[in-house]
Parts: C-alpha cells; structure tokens; sequence
C-alpha cells in the first residue's frame, strides 16, 4: 500500500510538472508558429506579384496599379471539385498611404462552385482594390465578390484597354494565375473574410480593420520583419499614386 501511495504521489508530481511545462512552452511555440504562417504568406504573395509583374508585355497595367488604394493576393489557392466544388486559400493585403504601402492584413479566401469538374488545381488571385468603397468591403467580417462593391475582370499587358467603363467603375479589378497563364478572371461568389487570428497574433491584438484602416498606416521600418517583404515588393512596381 506505501509503495502505491509513492508511485500515485509521484505520478501527481510527474504530471504537474509536465502541466506547468506545457504552459511556459506552449504560448511561446504559438508566437513562433503564428510568426512562421506570417513570413510564409507575405513571402509566397511577394513571390507571386514579382513573377506577374516580370513578364512585362502581360502583367497589369502600371497606371491601374497607380491608381490602386490597396493590393490584395492570394497564392495558390486549391480548387478542388467533384460535381460540388469549392476554393480555399490565404493571402495578404497591403493599404498605400502617404508614407508608402502599409503593412499587410491577412485574409482568406473561400468559395463555392457548381458543375461538372474533377481534379484539383492551384490559382494565384490578385486582386486591384480601387477605391475606397472597395477597400471598406473587404473591412467587414466577411465579403462577398460582387455584392455591394462591383467587380471586374481586369485588363492585361501594356497595351490592355485601362479606360472601359467596366474598369474606370468597378470598385475591385480581379486577375487569375493557373500553370503560368495570367489573365483578367472574375471572382463572383468568392468570400474574402480577415484572418484576425494571426493578424492579432502579430500585430499585438489589432484585427484587420486596423491594420488597414484609415489613417492607421506603418512605416516600415515599424513593421514585424516578417511581412515587410510584401510592401517592399509593391513599392518597386507602384510607389506612388499617379495623378
């Protein structure tokens, strides 16, 4: 009977020193963790706009990216479909300011499609936020493509028409990348919702309404290491609104 109330009292103490480890390690191995996602998104949307951007005769037209209040991009989000089909990704979107491109919120993006498709692919999405009645959409908890701000498959390459009406109107200029074809695509029914647990998580418990809120820009020398490859990469192709 001692030797059981030894073993059950050292088991006790055995768990509660693993409990008490747990919770010294574990917000920590978070931090690190939610640091990681932040660099592996910004890094990944950075890479995909420098591709885009480098075949000049077929990438977006610089004076729609002048005139552009904030740039979103999602890379290589999966399609996958077998009759009911749907997408799912994460991507991150930076605000210009006075000062430059801000720091990136993060978001995800989802969706459903309907019709006959089997397999899988993945398609890089940036999308051109226009004006102010676009950007405010994309604050709200959950947004849907083509709701109350209008949308535009947008114009490609140096000499794409950037004065239709449908593109001096739309509110958000969408563009699709799958196996190395860009082209101006709609995004109709995609829902576009902030992901504030890792924005929260690196910006000390903003959500993204605050990061990319009016008047809340960052310099960059003020943001988190791991996201100023994003702005940076923006501002070598748009540094500043044309007029």
């Amino acid at each position: 009977m001692k030797q059981l109330i030894e073993r059950s009292a050292l088991y006790a103490f055995g768990l509660l020193v693993a409990l008490c480890l747990t919770a010294t390690v574990t917000p920590a191995q978070k931090v690190n963790k939610r640091t990681k996602d932040a660099t592996r998104h910004s890094n990944a949307a950075a890479k995909v706009f420098n591709e885009i951007m480098g075949v000049r005769d077929k990438a977006i037209p610089k004076e729609l990216l002048d005139k552009a209040e904030a740039i979103a991009v999602f890379p290589g989000v999966v399609k996958a479909a077998f009759i009911i089909g749907g997408r799912g990704g994460q991507g991150v979107i930076s605000r210009r300011t006075p000062n430059g491109w801000d720091a990136p919120a993060f978001f995800n993006l989802g969706g459903g499609s309907f019709g006959a498709q089997i397999g899988a692919q993945k398609t890089d999405y940036v999308l051109l936020i226009m004006n102010e009645e676009g950007l405010k959409g994309l604050l709200e908890d959950k947004f849907e493509m083509g709701g109350e701000a209008s949308i535009a498959a947008g114009p490609v390459g140096r000499t794409a028409a950037a004065s239709t009406n449908a593109t001096l109107d739309a509110g958000i200029l969408t563009y699709s990348r799958t196996k190395g074809a860009f082209i101006g695509a709609s995004l109709q029914g995609a829902v576009i919702s902030p992901d504030n647990d890792l924005n929260e998580a690196i910006y000390d418990g903003k959500k993204a309404s605050d990061v990319l809120g009016s008047g809340s820009g960052m310099l960059l020398k003020n943001m988190p290491a791991s996201v100023r490859i994003f702005p940076q990469t923006l501002a070598r192709y748009s540094s500043r609104r044309s007029k």
